[in-house]
């Protein structure tokens, strides 16, 4: 199984890059922001407790998120691999998605962390902001923000996996197929030999 975990601070072009990676290599898009929302509006166990804890203005724990997670697994057993998209974000939930993957009886096959300097960033966003109708993404401030919590959390996370060889950044400004090489590349190195890298139709979340 390859399993993908891919980060990148807000407009780096990994959801371009996830979609690129799904098609390629069959792989579940499991984003945590997407399982939540599936979760709140399935009114599961985990989606109530989550909303309850929104509702106060409060962080959904760890446990929460990895429950939906592992939720996704069981439902998609079938699965070639997934790429987790911005989880895990502090290196007690990459120690919690290691145990959780353990009992799937698969790893974290590699990191990759696209980087992209925070003015270009800036400017994307803010172009992004015309058509995206997002509030955060029309306010520098708020950006700025997003990008220093993201720099903040990821150093920590890449240490990490640095320690299991499996951290890799790539150079997220230019050409978009050259970067998917460049992550192809990656993850054919990591890839399981009993998988195959061809293109394959693409799987969606059974969230």
């Amino acid at each position: 199984m390859l399993n993908l975990v891919l980060f990148g601070p807000p407009g780096a072009g990994k959801g371009t890059q996830s979609q690129k990676l799904i098609a390629r290599y069959n792989l579940v898009h499991l984003s945590t922001g997407d399982l939540l929302r599936a979760q709140i509006t399935r009114g599961t166990e985990l989606g109530l407790k989550a909303k309850k804890l929104m509702d106060e203005g409060l962080l959904v724990p760890d446990e929460v998120v990895i429950g939906m997670i592992g939720s996704a697994l069981k439902e998609n057993e079938q699965a070639a691999g997934f790429i987790f998209d911005g989880f895990p974000r502090t290196v007690p939930q990459a120690e919690s998605l290691d145990q959780l993957l353990a009992v799937h009886n698969t790893k974290v096959s590699c990191m990759v962390a696209l980087e992209v300097q925070e003015q270009e960033l800036v400017k994307r966003l803010l172009e992004r902001g015309k058509t995206s109708g997002r509030p955060d993404d029309q306010d520098e401030a708020k950006i700025t923000r997003r990008v220093t919590v993201y720099n903040t959390e990821t150093a920590q996370v890449a240490g990490y996996y640095a320690t299991q060889n499996k951290f890799h950044a790539l150079n997220g400004i230019g050409a978009i197929d050259n970067i998917f090489g460049q992550i192809c590349a990656i993850l054919d190195q990591h890839q399981p030999a009993t998988t195959s890298g061809s293109q394959q139709a693409t799987k969606e979340v059974k969230a």
